[in-house]
Parts: structure tokens; sequence; C-alpha cells
């Protein structure tokens, strides 16, 4: 392959001009972006990564989340939407940095910098929960089919081929061509919104006032669904997909600005629809004896049909039909670009089926498989969506981890490094998202657990995050002032090639304080997974 020594690229296809769906530029362009015309044009070729990776987030599994949560709770847990939208941001951040300056994917990255162990475990964990947030996305298909009128077999296999099809073509251009008109169809919600007609001042007060409705006999059901809001919103795929998205489309450190604005479109319109969905699904269903008896979303399409007409069902069916497509979109790219990244293969969406095999191998194996299994009846599809996102939410500390240390590697980002008020906000994420799943296994050992033991199980998290805190500012400080980076040219800095990086040194207390993260949280795991199988045995 012939790359120059300022790229770490593994795929010659993942150099050369940029060619988005909007827009193109080329790879010798260097001219002055100084006009707002020249601005936008830009922009439009850079849109993609962000849009996708956000409006993917909204998929099947997001449909079923958001709508058990309005017609079980009303409105009531509409804050945590504005809690997770820091989080959305700097996760994503982080990951297009890596990917805009690196040239390398996720996946590659954790096994080159910190060994093949950690790095497999990884991958293994984003393939399992991949492979079942795929099967979401196929019973989203099949439930908005079936209110719809067409036969699962049908919609399932046409579905496949669809994704199918947009993928092997062998042009980026025309994957995203065809990703960002399903992402435009995303907007849906917008007028299912406005038929429901949910309450302003109720949508108001979710915002403002957190709580944790149900009381304490339900305690461990809310505390696995607002789990579950945040996994089916800050999912680890969104990082793996990103980064590896962000290096398909060719997008260098001089178009991060641009990218971060893709990012900030994707994350309101993810938002603005997660809200929108809550509130159609909490006016649909208030003061009816279905409150509080979620079913699938096939029961949401009725109810809502019930209360804002058949056009408004409709629209529903319609909405979660394209969501679930670009959702699997998503989710089975990701999953092809790690696994390409772990075992060396040729990875790019500028490659056609000949020229990437493994790539579109590990692809089509994924779809095919999860349109195999949704089509095997008698399985209790609500919660298998609810227990996907809520494995998600438990996963997603490890995740981050590796997220931040990556972003705080010199001699992978050079000047592109953490600043320090990121490195304490995601520090701090990462001790809230474990402090919920201790939550989560706390709920699901003792059923009957009360607000007070909530509050007293975060506040002790809380006193270990800080006092773990305090232990690691006193180290740097006594390790005297940091080296400080010099930031001057960054739009032309890239990583070196893997082979030309020395191996970082990984301490013992980083190595213990990584197997006990992920011991605790394969633990929360099985714990998730015994609580929905007991949903499902009692429901």
């Amino acid at each position: 392959m012939a790359f120059t020594t300022r790229t770490a690229a593994l795929d010659d296809a993942h150099v050369g001009d940029i060619r988005g769906a909007l827009g193109t530029i080329p790879a010798d362009d260097s001219a002055p972006r100084a006009g707002l015309s020249a601005k936008l044009k830009t922009l439009l070729a850079i849109v993609g990564p962000g849009l996708i990776v956000m409006c993917g987030d909204n998929d099947a599994g997001a449909f079923s989340t958001y709508g058990q949560a309005g017609q079980n709770y009303g409105t009531r847990l509409l804050w945590t939407l504005l809690l997770l939208i820091p989080v959305l941001y700097v996760n994503q951040e982080m990951v297009l940095r890596l990917g805009a300056v690196t040239g390398v994917g996720h996946a590659r990255l954790i096994i080159e910098r910190f060994g093949r162990f950690w790095g497999t475990l990884e991958v293994v964990d984003l393939l399992i929960l991949n492979a079942l947030t795929l099967v979401t996305e196929f019973i989203g298909i099949t439930l908005a089919a079936g209110y719809l009128g067409v036969p699962k077999a049908i919609a399932v296999l046409l579905a496949a081929g669809v994704m199918l099809a947009a993928a092997s073509t062998g042009s980026f251009r025309r994957f995203e061509r065809i990703a960002v008109t399903f992402c435009a169809g995303s907007l849906l919600i917008i007028p299912l919104y406005l038929f429901s007609h949910p309450s302003g001042a109720q949508m108001a007060r979710g915002f403002a006032v957190p709580g944790l409705p149900g009381g304490s006999g339900q305690m461990a059901t809310v505390m696995l669904l607002i789990i579950g809001i945040v996994g089916t919103t800050v999912a680890p795929w969104q990082l793996f997909f990103q980064q590896s998205y962000v290096v398909d489309k060719r997008i260098t450190p001089r178009f991060i600005r641009y990218e971060k604005v893709d990012l900030w479109i994707g994350i309101v319109i993810v938002v603005v629809g997660a809200a929108a969905l809550m509130g159609a699904t909490a006016a649909a269903f208030a003061h009816t004896p279905a409150v509080g008896h979620f079913t699938d979303a096939a029961g949401l399409a009725h109810g809502i049909t019930a209360s804002a007409g058949r056009v408004a069902g409709v629209v529903f069916a319609v909405a979660l039909l394209d969501a679930a497509i670009i959702g699997a979109f998503a989710v089975s790219l990701s999953t092809a670009y790690a696994v390409g990244d772990t075992l060396g293969l040729k990875h790019s969406l500028h490659r056609g089926v000949r020229q990437a095999k493994g790539f579109y191998a590990i692809y089509t194996a994924l779809i095919a498989v999860a349109a195999a299994i949704v089509l095997i009846p008698g399985a209790p599809l609500g919660l298998i969506i609810e227990g996907v996102q809520a494995l998600a939410g438990v996963l997603l500390p490890a995740a981050t981890v590796f997220l931040l240390m990556l972003c705080n590697d010199r001699a992978v980002l050079g000047p592109w490094v953490n600043r320090r008020g990121t490195n304490m906000f995601t520090s701090t994420v990462i001790a809230v998202l474990v402090a919920l799943s201790v939550v989560l296994t706390a709920s699901v050992l003792f059923p009957g657990i009360t607000s007070r033991q909530i509050l007293g199980i975060v506040l002790a998290c809380v006193t270990v995050s800080v006092a773990a805190g305090g232990w690691v500012l006193i180290r740097s400080l006594r390790a005297g002032r940091p080296v400080e980076v010099d930031r001057r040219d960054r739009e032309t800095w890239r990583m070196p090639p893997l082979t030309m990086l020395s191996k970082p040194a990984m301490s013992t207390g980083r190595k213990v304080a990584l197997t006990i993260l992920r011991s605790y949280l394969a633990i929360a795991m099985v714990l998730v997974i015994l609580r929905i199988i007991q949903m499902a045995l009692t429901s």
C-alpha cells in the first residue's frame, strides 16, 4: 500500500477524496473557507457520520424504550434526556477526533495500545451486544409491518435485501445517500407528536423536575428502564461506528470543526425525536387502563391509533420501520468494521464485495442470522428489546474507560489529546454509569428497595469516586507539573503509522482496576438477564 509517513491508515481505501452524500472535497484541497457559502458547502460534504450515528441511536429499541417510558410513566422520565446530551457529545466528539487524527478504527487502536487480550474482550462484548441489538431491529420491522398489514416474512426479507443492497455497491457515496435519506425519515416523529397533542405544561415539568415514579415496589423495574434509556441513547456500538465511519469517509483533522457541527445536528434530532416519542405515547395512554402495561411497539401503535386516529398510527409504524432500518445499517457496520480491524481484513464501503469479501461476509451474516431468529415465534419481544438496552447501559462504562485512556495517549493524539475539563467530565460520567449499574444490581437483588436506599447507594458510589479522584490527584501532584501540550499546527498533525509507536506501559494498578471493573460488569450483566427472565415469566 502506498501511504505517506503522516498517516497510519490500514487500508488504502481510507485515503483520498471525501465523497459525501451531499458534496465532494478533493484530497489536495487546502483552500481556506472564508465565506459562508464555502463553509456551507464544506459542511454539506462532511455531514454524515454524526447524523447517521445519532439517527441510528433512535432505532427500534429506542422506540420501544421511550414508548414504554411514555406509556407507563407519562412524561416523568423526560429529564433523563437532558442529562444525556453532554454525555452524547463528549463521547462522540472523542471518537470523531480519534478517527480523524489517527485514521484507524476504534477496535484496532484498543488492540495496539492495550494488547490483544483487552481488545478482543471489547470486540467480543460488542459482537454479542450488536447481534442482539440487530435482532431487536428486525423485531421492530416485523411489528411495524404487522400493523401495516404486511406479512412478517415478506417484510423481513425486503428489509434485509435493502440493507444488503445499500452497503454492497462499492460506492461510499451511494451508501451514504441512502442512509441520509433514511435519516430524513426519522423526522416523521414530529408530525406524530403534533397528532397526539401532548400537554406542553406536562412536557416542561417532565424536563424540569427529576423523579423516580412507580413507588418502592416497582423501583427495580423503573431503574431497569432508566438504564435502558441510557443504554439506548448512549450505546457502545456508537463509539466503534463513528470512529470507523469517519476514517472510511477520509475526514482529516482539518475538518474536525465541521464534523462537530454534524454531530450536534444529529444530537438535536435524536433528543427532539426521543422527547416527541415519549410525549406522544404519554398523551395516547393517559387515563387509560393500558397505563403501566407496556407490551411492545405494536401495542404502542394501536394505542396511538385509538387516541389520535389511524393516520397517526400509520405515521408511527412507518417511522418505526425507518428507524429500524437505519439502526440496522449502523449496528451491522460497526460490527463489520470492528471485526475487520481485529482480524486485519480490508474493511471499507469504498470497496466492492470482491475487494472486501470478509468485511461484507460479516455484515451479511449478522443480518441473515438476525432475520432468521426474529421469524421464530413465541419470544417476549418487548422484554427482549428492553433487555438489550439495559445490557448496553451496563457495558458502556468499560467502553468509555478505554475511550478516555486513548484520548489521553499523546503518541496517538499528539496535540489533540483531551483537555483537563473533558477528562474530569468523562471520569464523572464513568462514575455515574457504574453507580447506575450498582443501583440496578441492588434493585434486582432486593425488588422492594426504596428511594432512600437508592440515594444511599448513590452517595456511597460518590464517596468512593471522590476518594479515587483524590488519590489520582495526589499522585499527579507528586509526579510534578505535567508537560504542556503544544497544540499549534493541529490541523496538519496525524498519528504516525502504528509500527512506529512504542507500546504504552500499563501499570499494575490500572490492570487491577480494569479487571475489577470488568468482573463487576460481568456480574451486573448476569443479573440484568435474570431480571429480564423473571419479568418475562411473571408478565
